[in-house]
């Protein structure tokens, strides 16, 4: 029988001791650029900041809070703050708490400060000052029409809102969303409502 004889490789095997510099750098900036695009997804589609500009939300939120508002999938709810938008008004989203919906019915009693939906009395324990009725104001019909809401400040002597024929019924299409999250400061910090 033949032998065989066995090699044996004395090549020194050379070990690949990590990426090269060029590939650690492509990977993390690719990384930086998918956290990145995937942000600016979540910003757009699922979730915006605002800062609140005046006094109209009182004392529930301050001038410069920071807010992340929801808008996926968003259906206002009575109490929701939102953030909404009105061009024949104001240049930049005002901020109001939702007080009636569609196919509410709305009473409010100037007098008693009182607000009335579906004949029910709405507690409003962030409600600061007396609801008084605004200049200019805008009849407020018996059923909020389909597609409408209407809203008010929370600081209601100091607050521009639907009582007023400026701002009137608010079309659900101008809801950017819900906010639900105080970011700044961070005394504050934690959930709105």
């Amino acid at each position: 029988m033949a032998k065989q004889s066995q090699k044996t490789d004395t090549a020194p095997q050379t070990e690949e001791k990590g990426s090269t510099f060029a590939q650690i750098l492509y990977d993390w900036l690719s990384t930086l650029f998918l956290a990145v695009v995937v942000i600016l997804l979540v910003m757009t589609f699922f979730v915006r900041q605002v800062t609140v500009k005046g006094n109209s939300m009182n004392d529930t939120l301050q001038t410069q809070d920071r807010l992340l508002v929801s808008s996926f999938l968003y259906h206002p709810q009575n109490g929701d703050i939102v953030i909404v938008t009105h061009g024949d008004v104001y240049d930049d989203a005002i901020i109001k708490r939702v007080i009636a919906v569609e196919g509410q019915h709305l009473e409010i009693n100037y007098e008693t400060s009182e607000i009335y939906v579906d004949g029910k009395l709405v507690e409003e324990p962030y409600a600061k000052g007396r609801t008084i009725p605004l200049s200019n104001p805008t009849p407020i019909p018996e059923v909020i029409p389909k597609g409408y809401v209407f809203v008010m400040g929370d600081n209601r002597e100091d607050s521009l809102d639907s009582r007023s024929a400026r701002i009137g019924l608010i079309p659900v299409e101008n809801i950017i969303g819900k906010a639900f999250w105080r970011i700044q400061p961070f005394s504050t910090f934690g959930g709105v409502s």
